[in-house]
């Protein structure tokens, strides 16, 4: 292993248990309301975007039915919602140095991206990385860390913990200019465009 990969695992100490979030999912049973489940779930790291983690809690594809129970037991055909659905993820982003490190193999994250967040990874500009747009209304929540919003003409716009971005279908990206690993939340709503 070189210094700079050994160095750059290093930061992200690699060897730790990749974090996970207790979801609760109630329901209703005969008229009570009951929990449905109960679980920690697991965060995926990215092989090839060391640090880069994708949590997938929840999606609605489309408008839900509470008529009936509500499941989300597997991955679906896309991370980004339809119009009058929702998704909620946590993403824990490396610190930009990670994907500028002359060892960075750019077209096996784009293949990795293309595959665990579909729908979303494809919206990714290939010409400017990170830079997408998706027809949705998007809540971003500055978890942990501290983090830089990209949009249009570069216009750039410092975020630290607890501040809130509302996206509306608009072009941006998420840069990590710092030297941690920052954690979002994200609450996406399908729209139309």
């Amino acid at each position: 292993m070189n210094g700079t990969t050994s160095r750059k695992r290093a930061l992200f100490e690699r060897g730790k248990k990749p974090s996970s979030y207790r979801r609760i999912v109630t329901g209703n049973v005969n008229g009570k309301s009951v929990v449905q489940s109960d679980e920690p779930m697991q965060a995926y790291e990215f092989k090839t975007v060391p640090g880069y983690e994708h949590t997938l809690i929840w999606v609605n594809p489309t408008t839900p039915d509470l008529s009936i129970e509500q499941r989300f037991d597997r991955y679906p055909g896309s991370v980004v919602p339809g119009p009058g659905g929702t998704s909620l993820h946590f993403v824990t982003f490396p610190p930009d140095s990670v994907s500028a490190d002359p060892s960075f193999d750019g077209a096996a994250a784009r293949d990795e991206a293309l595959a665990r967040l579909r729908g979303l990874a494809d919206h990714f500009e290939k010409e400017d990385p990170g830079m997408h747009k998706t027809n949705t209304v998007d809540y971003a929540v500055v978890y942990e860390g501290e983090i830089w919003l990209e949009l249009d003409d570069r216009e750039t716009l410092h975020l630290k913990r607890g501040d809130v971005v509302v996206q509306n279908g608009t072009r941006h990206a998420w840069r990590n200019r710092g030297t941690k690993p920052v954690t979002m939340l994200f609450f996406l709503n399908g729209a139309t465009a």
